[in-house]
């Protein structure tokens, strides 16, 4: 296996001890099914079955290319598609799998679109204050009659409440999490079933009296700068590595640009230094002491997830040996 100073740069570490111990603390906050870990963070199957492991058997998806693999690679026992679709060809090939695949629908298109593909399983999404997907509310449950009248069972429901993610304090955000899943509440009493799911990393400890039963974290795995600014119990598991190829007098430049990282949160950090801005294909930054032409730099992106995504592979280091290669095996399309 190669040394960390062998590795083609740009390239993705996952620090393995700092991934356990962040599963470890999601799985004793949240055990067993009260988490379905959310596979868009890492798009990995192989840090995907560390979350099985952990006793997590149930996980979500946003594509349907990731419910596929993670049914081919073994880990497909209730897999939820919480994203809609209408597209024919995938929604057949998930009802295909010969495994439980749950999916989100919001509207009688995305319901007559799974019923016609051999869908059997949803949950309604709910508008939970995020202006992205999910029916409203006081409609929730005429959606759910429909969906049983056409012979799909309705597990429950599901809302996001990805706009309070970074609400202010956390006792700010509690409260604007409380009032958000009243609304999933009232969607559920009209929908019933046994599933309402919400959450994400920055809310997971949010729900222990709001009535939800599962929550859909994803980020806390691998950490990154949005995130790591909440002071979670969870550590950065999680760097781009760099290397330097040019340096002045006040400046250095490391080859870790924007098509390495995920910039929709803002720039990224560095560990010891100042990022000034990115490039295409480089990272500016003041070194805190100083480096030469060669160093090796890790960056900690703002976000993980299209992060993740631009990569092909992350290698996995143990005690700074690399250990282990792991393919990001379901991103794309």
């Amino acid at each position: 296996m190669l040394s960390i100073d062998e590795l083609a740069t740009p390239c993705l570490l996952i620090d393995a001890e700092a991934l356990d111990r962040n599963v470890a603390t999601m799985s004793a906050a949240l055990p067993g099914a009260q988490l379905r870990p959310h596979v868009k963070a890492h798009k990995c199957t192989a840090l995907a079955a560390v979350q099985y492991a952990a006793g997590h058997t149930s996980f979500t998806c946003a594509t349907p290319r990731e419910v596929v693999g993670m049914a081919r690679a073994g880990l497909g026992g209730d897999l939820l598609l919480a994203n809609e679709t209408v597209d024919p060809a995938r929604l057949k090939a998930m009802a295909e799998l010969g495994t439980p695949v749950t999916i989100a629908i919001d509207s009688d298109a995305t319901l007559d679109a799974a019923a016609e593909a051999g869908i059997s399983r949803c949950l309604i999404d709910v508008n939970v204050g995020l202006p992205r997907c999910g029916v409203a509310p006081d409609a929730a449950g005429a959606l759910a009659d429909r969906a049983r009248a056409r012979g799909i069972e309705v597990r429950g429901v599901m809302g996001y409440e990805g706009h309070l993610m970074m609400v202010g304090g956390h006792a700010e955000r509690q409260t604007a999490v409380d009032q958000s899943m009243a609304l999933l509440r009232q969607a559920h009493a009209d929908v019933g079933g046994e599933i309402i799911s919400a959450g994400g990393t920055g809310t997971h400890d949010m729900h222990g009296a709001t009535g939800v039963n599962e929550v859909q974290a994803g980020s806390y795995a691998l950490m990154d700068t949005h995130y790591g600014s909440l002071g979670l119990p969870f550590e950065q598991a999680l760097h781009v590595l760099g290397t330097v190829i040019s340096v002045c007098a006040d400046w250095a430049v490391a080859d870790v640009g924007l098509k390495a990282l995920g910039m929709d949160h803002g720039n990224p950090s560095i560990v010891d230094g100042s990022v000034w801005f990115c490039s295409d294909e480089h990272i500016t930054f003041s070194p805190t002491a100083p480096v030469a032409v060669g160093d090796r730099v890790r960056v900690i992106p703002a976000h993980i997830d299209p992060t993740m995504s631009m990569h092909e592979a992350a290698w996995i280091t143990s005690r700074g040996e690399v250990v282990d290669r792991w393919p990001i095996d379901l991103r794309g399309w």
